[in-house]
């Protein structure tokens, strides 16, 4: 009986350990390609288009050859609802959305990354460039449970 009682505390830990471990899911990973140049058509386009909730990762890479661009990613609250833009600024009014976050800056050629947890609903992923979301630099991105 002694061999097992001091097993007890062995058997705990090991037990801790693995469900802390499972707690902790691999990301999905979402690709983000942006391109265009200024004047021209531009495209935002992710690979997958639906993914699970949970953790993700934006992989994101700027394809342009001489235009920089960024990518946010809001939470809609309905699909159906009309973006806010700033016709003076010509770009998404971002104090009417909430961000997850960015990756900002982004040089012809560069990539950058955006860790966020995701919940189901409906996401817009987005260049807030002047001008970019209105030349098309924008996608959906649909998170099921």
């Amino acid at each position: 009986m002694k061999s097992v009682t001091r097993l007890l505390p062995l058997f705990a830990a090991v037990a801790i350990a693995c469900s802390a471990g499972a707690s902790f899911a691999a990301a999905t990973v979402i690709n983000v390609t942006e391109d265009g140049e200024g004047g021209g058509a531009m495209s935002l386009k992710l690979d997958p288009p639906t993914v699970k909730a949970g953790p993700a990762t934006f992989a994101v890479h700027n394809d342009a050859m001489t235009e920089q661009h960024e990518m946010l990613v809001v939470r809609l609250k309905s699909p159906d609802l009309p973006i806010p833009l700033n016709a003076a600024k010509n770009r998404v009014d971002e104090s009417k959305l909430k961000s997850l976050g960015e990756v900002s800056d982004l040089k012809p050629g560069a990539s950058g990354k955006l860790n966020a947890r995701l919940a189901p609903g409906t996401y817009l992923l987005f260049c807030n460039m002047k001008g970019h979301y209105e030349a098309g630099m924008e996608a959906r991105l649909t998170v099921t449970p």
